[in-house]
């Protein structure tokens, strides 16, 4: 072992979750030290935000440094299946707050999120991987490995593993736990799109259902600069069939979203594809002695309501809340205050995620049965990311409300 550091809290990744907590306790004026394998910018997939996360964003004063980045302007979601179609215009919602968001280049979006991270005093690290750790209530130690190979020490008071699917902590203390839902795949790629058809408006995400097939949908995510994000998720054995790989995957299960097959019809690659398999995860517990969970490295859901990031935000500034009051010697109950908090807008998600693959929230979606209008808007939040609000049916009886507006459905 080489050298010991110390710092007040050490943040393992610099994603997201990791930057925005990274930024909040820098400002509060702790030594924060950021651990990240990777180097920025990198590629990432989850490039369509909710306007949640920009009211996050605002909440901590980091929003103008995302809206001053230049990215694709997003109001909404658009949904076809076969012949159908139809739309969710994000202002249309219940909840305050921002209506409206962007769909981001993820390497570009995180390396500004960091980048504002360091501004604020947080001491960031590229090409370190954390490879042991342990911890009580005076604190945790961490083994970091850097890229030649030479480790060293680092003492924390609190570290906060913001290391997404690398889920960093999950997997060196045990943590991990099959998730609920089935195994998927996802494969994407990104393209230049060419598209002159005018027939589907850039401003929002489109999120196609396979008409033979409705486990399997794509999602095609309009960048700004003429690209694309798109990409095709079902049961892990129906797209692994498509083909020998994730490009002839993609090639067999993209004329079937025939909306996006014509927007996209001049399109031509700009990055291999890729794919992720099995991607939804969960853990024994959000939080330990002296360390906590944020983001896609406690859970993630599915990619089909776009909330990862929105969850990861939440999560790193409630965490980052929590962490000051405690370093300054408050009491803190991180079950109650951050685990059963986060799990209020992660249970809304998971709600509709289940919804959306028994099928009865594609029909919601797609015969708007609700006769009050203000059920429709309490609906358009949670699809806008506002799965805390308590105000709302959908946030607190996430299954039956969605059960109850299925069933006017049936009678329709």
């Amino acid at each position: 072992m080489g050298t010991t550091e110390t710092c007040d809290i050490a943040i393992i990744g610099a994603g997201p979750s990791g930057a925005v907590s990274a930024a909040l306790l820098a400002e509060k004026g702790w030594s924060v030290r950021v651990f990240e394998r990777q180097h920025f910018p990198r590629f990432s997939i989850g490039e369509s935000m909710l306007c949640q996360t920009m009211q996050l964003l605002e909440d901590v004063g980091l929003y103008e440094d995302i809206a001053a980045a230049g990215f694709q302007y997003k109001d909404g979601a658009a949904f076809a299946w076969g012949d159908r179609y139809t739309d969710i215009y994000f202002p249309n919602k219940s909840a305050p707050g921002q209506g409206t968001t962007f769909q981001v280049r993820r390497e570009i979006f995180d390396d500004v999120l960091i980048g504002a991270a360091r501004k604020r005093g947080a001491q960031v690290s590229f090409g370190d991987s954390v490879i042991a750790f342990s911890s009580d209530a005076a604190g945790a130690v961490l083994t970091v490995r850097d890229e030649r190979g030479a480790e060293k020490e680092v003492r924390a008071r609190f570290c906060l593993d913001g290391s997404g699917f690398g889920r960093i902590l999950p997997r060196l203390l045990n943590l991990e736990q099959s998730s609920t839902f089935d195994k998927r795949r996802s494969v994407f790629r990104h393209v230049y799109d060419h598209a002159d058809n005018t027939s589907f408006d850039r401003n929002k995400i489109l999120v196609t259902i396979n008409p033979d097939a409705p486990q399997i949908w794509y999602w095609m995510i309009p960048l700004a600069d003429g690209l694309t994000s798109v990409g095709v998720v079902g049961p892990d054995a129906d797209i692994e069939a498509a083909g020998a790989n994730a490009e002839e995957r993609l090639d067999t299960l993209l004329p079937r979203a025939a909306l996006m097959h014509r927007v996209l019809a001049k399109a031509e690659s700009a990055r291999p594809a890729g794919e992720i398999i099995g991607f939804s995860a969960n853990v024994k517990s959000l939080s330990g002695p002296s360390y906590a969970l944020l983001g896609n490295a406690a859970e993630f859901l599915d990619p089909v309501f776009s909330s990862g990031v929105t969850i990861a935000m939440k999560s790193a500034v409630l965490a980052a809340g929590l962490v000051d009051r405690q370093l300054r010697g408050e009491a803190v109950d991180w079950e109650t205050e951050f685990a059963a908090e986060l799990k209020v807008g992660v249970e809304a998600f998971r709600a509709c995620v289940a919804a959306w693959y028994d099928g009865s929230l594609q029909r919601i979606i797609f015969d708007r049965p609700m006769e009050d209008a203000k059920m429709t808007a309490y609906l358009t939040s949670v699809l806008a990311g506002y799965a805390w609000d308590k105000s709302n049916p959908f946030v607190r009886e996430p299954t039956r409300t969605l059960r109850l507006i299925h069933g006017f459905c049936a009678q329709e």
